[in-house]
């Protein structure tokens, strides 16, 4: 696994202290982008939250994921959350350390008193003394929020910096960009009570070893008002892969309205799904990868618009429309580009591998972001995509008609077109028949159909 390091420098750690009016809760900001460009402690709130105990409860789960490893628990996982200013909301985002599980607490306008946010996105300090803070708050006494420094002016630091040097994998990155391209194809599927989904989240494991509950997919169905399990994927059944991985729901259940689950169209095969809790003011969404050992990294779902000239076109063009809007519309850039409605979707994919912009299933709509990453570092370390170049600039790729075969290694790959789908004779289509993405055979095709360009040619 590539990893790098990032050190993300805090003017001071985040705490709860007290203060004239009431509890204040100040969370520091560590190197992030805003309309003003790069800055080092960027400010995007300062007010009350309407329900400050649900608020530190769902604040607590997304920390709760930041700090998990659903599959090889043994290894340490530990990454401070993301938090973007949208102008009428605050996203707060983490992955888990397994890649598996992507989080979300979305504090809306209502649940931040009514106040406006600032625009930009950023990490946050989360430390343990002040996860302990958070969960003794118990009453909805008032709560003043800060995130970022107390002043705006401050451009130097007094004092010692809190570093934190935080190892970050590739594949995170490529978890976000995955995980937004398959919410994108998710429906809603079930709306629970409260009732209803305190009891369904309830009767989950908690634990992998609970029974069959780490043992191959299961699915539920929408049925009476409630879930129930089914063993097959009937029309309408949501897929619900290691069901202790919706644990830290459990923080927020007492104060839910409702419960929305969301999936894609079941085909028979293990699926990604949502899963969102709706409280007052504010939602918390935990989507899930098809498998407890199964990351979002690897999905493919992204590397059709990695792999062409004209994606990353458009990518250009759109990125220059994105104004950290809280909703963007694909309808309304198409017409604001001049791009039709597809290539736009695939210009937002592509900058969604750079964490440039994320997907709310609330809202069915893309938002703005701009996660602390080097643009092409997903792209330059996606090991299809560099395969697939390396095919591609080898003149490995022979077509012929809808056929084409590719030479790699001592070996010849026979992949054949269909429409829109690619078949290929190689091991990786024979495992997952396109479910995970293209193989590189399939994509070094697509790559010498479209003309992408490559050093070395095709043939």
């Amino acid at each position: 696994m590539t990893r790098s390091v990032q050190a993300l420098a805090y003017a001071r750690p985040s705490s709860l202290e007290s203060s004239q009016v009431g509890p204040s809760l100040g969370l520091e900001t560590s190197g992030g982008l805003t309309p003003r460009g790069a800055e080092a402690h960027p400010r995007f709130f300062a007010g009350f939250l309407s329900d400050p105990r649900i608020a530190a409860r769902g604040l607590l789960a997304v920390a709760d994921v930041a700090a998990a490893r659903y599959y090889q628990r043994t290894l340490p996982a530990s990454l401070d959350p993301v938090v973007t200013g949208n102008g009428d909301r605050l996203r707060f985002e983490s992955f888990s350390g397994c890649c598996g599980v992507y989080a979300r607490l979305d504090v809306l306008q209502e649940g931040l008193d009514g106040r406006e946010t600032g625009h930009g996105t950023t990490n946050v300090d989360v430390n343990p003394p002040l996860r302990e803070a958070l969960s003794r708050i118990t009453a909805d006494d008032p709560l003043h929020l800060r995130v970022g420094p107390e002043e705006m002016a401050v451009t130097t630091l007094d004092g010692p910096v809190v570093e934190k040097k935080v190892p970050l994998p590739d594949r995170w990155l490529r978890g976000f960009a995955e995980a937004q391209v398959a919410s994108a194809r998710f429906d809603l599927r079930a709306e629970l009570t409260a009732a209803q989904a305190v009891a369904f989240l309830r009767s989950l494991p908690r634990s992998p070893s609970s029974g069959r509950a780490a043992h191959g997919a299961r699915w539920v169905v929408a049925s009476g008002g409630s879930l129930r399990p089914t063993t097959r994927p009937v029309p309408g059944a949501v897929c619900l892969p290691g069901p202790e991985r919706l644990v830290a729901l459990q923080r927020v259940l007492r104060d839910a309205t409702a419960l929305r689950v969301y999936g894609p169209v079941a085909d028979g095969a293990a699926a990604a799904s949502a899963w969102e809790v709706v409280l007052p003011g504010m939602r918390l969404t935990l989507t899930l990868s098809p498998d407890s050992s199964r990351g979002f990294s690897g999905e493919g779902g992204v590397l059709e618009a990695l792999a062409t000239d004209d994606a990353a076109a458009d990518a250009e063009l759109v990125s220059v429309l994105l104004a950290w809007e809280p909703r963007i519309e694909p309808a309304s850039l198409a017409e604001q580009s001049g791009l039709g409605v597809e290539r736009v979707r695939a210009a937002l994919t592509r900058l969604g591998t750079a964490g440039r912009v994320g997907y709310d299933l609330a809202d069915a709509a893309y938002f703005h972001r701009e996660l602390p990453y080097d643009a092409d570092r997903a792209e330059r370390h996606n090991p299809r995509l560099v395969a697939a170049r390396r095919l591609v600039g080898e003149g490995a790729v022979s077509l012929d008609g809808a056929r084409a075969t590719v030479a790699s290694g001592d070996r010849r790959y026979q992949v054949r077109e269909s429409g829109s789908a690619f078949t290929c004779t190689c091991q990786w289509w024979a495992d997952y028949r396109g479910r995970r993405g293209p193989c590189k055979h399939a994509l070094a095709v697509r790559m010498v159909r479209r003309g992408a360009t490559v050093a070395g040619g095709v043939r």
